[in-house]
């Protein structure tokens, strides 16, 4: 007869990990944003465009770090009782061993050999060839520090302690933009920029040791090779790492193209629309992530449940995705002329519609992969972001070849189509459910098509008033919530006309509810 206040409490927790995030995320990304136009006009576009690229060689080496930080999550959460202890510590020793058994050669290979390739892949000269070296090293020295804090940011998310993992990302990015501001004006370079958040990268990682330390250091231990931990480890962290890898470049195989075909100030543009979209993407990401957690500590549960919980968490976050990702499309430009200046959104808007078009569809896998991973499925999730990886990068390899610039991003829409599908195949092999194809249609898909629709609807009437003139930032942010009202509420009001209309608006009550009463105390 506890059920339904263990249910309670979960949901209860799950919306204040969820607030948690979505805080450290607000503040990471309004210091990103305001720290942007100072380095675009200190560094100019072209070296801003070269940084770009550095960190695009870089990515793939996230795919390690994620899988790592995925798989010990993973295991560790299955070892909380009292009891387990010491097993928790042998995994986390195992972990701590690999990531610098892995990290450390993987950082040396990219700063050793990233400048002299992507010197000869990206055609680069002129004085930004001589500090292409440092540039990755600061790179592959960062990269490095977020592998080993990993390890330990799967302590805090295995107990789904989002509070301690929000004030590390919040003094992560207060520290790196702390320092751009200071050494930038003085050392106006690409690897300025990517030491700078090298800087930020190392104080995480030593927060995150000092408070893994003081709060639940009787679960930590010393690197250590132990074998059947490690076993684990691989077993769920090797196709994490191929499901990683392809995300990763398919993410990354616009700036790929663009550097090779174009000049590196397209590369800035298309960081610059990137990093936007990129931010609200991540930041519905965030809330989301909370879910891995939790469908792990659900193993127990039947599989009517577990599938309820799933579509019910889909349709929430895709409201999220397609509110604030397609208020964006509206005022694209407006956004961009106040944030960086008329040149920059005149050839990046267009670009910007797109990414926000791709990113709301990206939103409809989400919470299923968290559910793959969560049931050490990883295989699964590897086949999705595989396929999606190369659809992307041959349609963006066509679009830019024959198009140029102005195709940019039309191979990431593709490659997020194409996702959509092979995750609807899964999920339909996954669950044997009456009405899963309405299920899906109205809790996952519904969602994305009316917020799309909106968005360009809204586009389509306003969007040209808005860039007539340069737009101040109360109006662009104005403009930018009116469009999300009215996408949430178009939102809200179709999903509430269909079969599940009822269940749609008693969880946006109760989520309304917890969060006014959160705010009321």
């Amino acid at each position: 007869m506890a059920a339904p206040q263990d249910n309670s409490h979960r949901n209860t927790h799950l919306l204040g990990n969820s607030a948690w995030n979505a805080s450290a995320f607000l503040v990471t990304v309004g210091l990103n944003f305001l720290v942007l136009p100072f380095v675009l006009f200190r560094l100019g576009a072209s070296v801003f465009g070269v940084a770009g690229l550095v960190t695009a060689c870089i990515a793939p080496a996230l795919a390690f770090t994620n899988a790592l930080a995925s798989s010990t999550t993973r295991e560790l959460a299955y070892r909380l009782a009292p009891g387990e202890r010491e097993e928790a510590r042998r995994v986390f020793a195992a972990a701590l061993w690999l990531a610098g058994a892995g990290g450390v050669p993987i950082a040396a290979m990219i700063a050793l050999l990233g400048s002299p390739v992507a010197h000869r892949i990206f055609h680069l000269n002129g004085e930004v060839v001589d500090d292409l070296a440092r540039a990755f090293v600061f790179g592959a020295a960062g990269w490095l520090c977020q592998c080993l804090s990993m390890v330990f940011f799967a302590l805090f998310t295995a107990r789904q302690n989002y509070a301690r993992l929000a004030s590390i990302s919040v003094v992560t990015v207060i520290v790196s933009t702390a320092s751009m501001l200071v050494l930038i004006p003085l050392w106006p370079q690409a690897s300025t920029y990517l030491g700078c958040q090298a800087l930020g990268f190392a104080a995480g990682l030593l927060m995150a040791v000092i408070l893994a330390w003081r709060t639940i250091g009787e679960w930590m231990a010393r690197p250590a090779l132990h074998r059947g931990p490690l076993r684990g480890l691989l077993d769920m962290g090797g196709w994490q790492f191929v499901a990683q890898s392809g995300g990763l470049i398919a993410g990354q195989a616009d700036r790929y193209l663009l550097g090779v075909f174009l000049a590196p100030q397209f590369v800035g543009y298309y960081t610059i629309a990137q990093r936007l979209e990129t931010a609200i993407y991540v930041g519905i990401l965030r809330i989301g992530e909370t879910l891995f957690p939790f469908f792990s500590s659900l193993q127990r549960e039947s599989s009517t449940r577990v599938a309820d919980l799933l579509f019910r968490s889909s349709w929430v976050l895709n409201v999220l995705a397609a509110t604030f990702l397609g208020a964006l499309i509206p005022v694209a430009g407006a956004v961009l002329y106040a944030w960086t200046g008329r040149e920059v959104a005149t050839e990046a808007q267009a670009l910007l519609v797109i990414l926000a078009v791709a990113g709301m569809l990206g939103c409809a896998s989400n919470v299923f992969a968290y559910y793959l991973l969560a049931n050490g499925r990883s295989r699964a999730t590897a086949l999705i972001t595989l396929i999606t990886a190369l659809v992307t990068l041959a349609s963006s390899t066509v679009a830019l070849t024959h198009f140029g610039w102005r195709a940019a991003g039309w191979g990431v829409l593709l490659g997020m189509i194409t996702q959509i599908a092979v995750t609807t195949i899964l999920l339909r092999r996954s669950f044997e459910l009456p009405h899963l194809w309405s299920r899906l249609f109205h809790l996952v898909l519904q969602p994305l098509g009316t917020g799309i629709a909106t968005a360009i609807g809204l586009r389509y009437f306003v969007a040209d008033r808005l860039f007539d003139h340069a737009p101040r930032w109360w109006f662009v942010g104005v403009s930018y919530g009116a469009a999300a009202a009215i996408i949430f509420a178009v939102i809200v009001a179709v999903s509430c006309m269909g079969p599940y209309g009822e269940t749609c608006w008693r969880d946006l009550r109760l989520i309304a509810g917890r969060f006014l009463l959160r705010a009321s105390v």
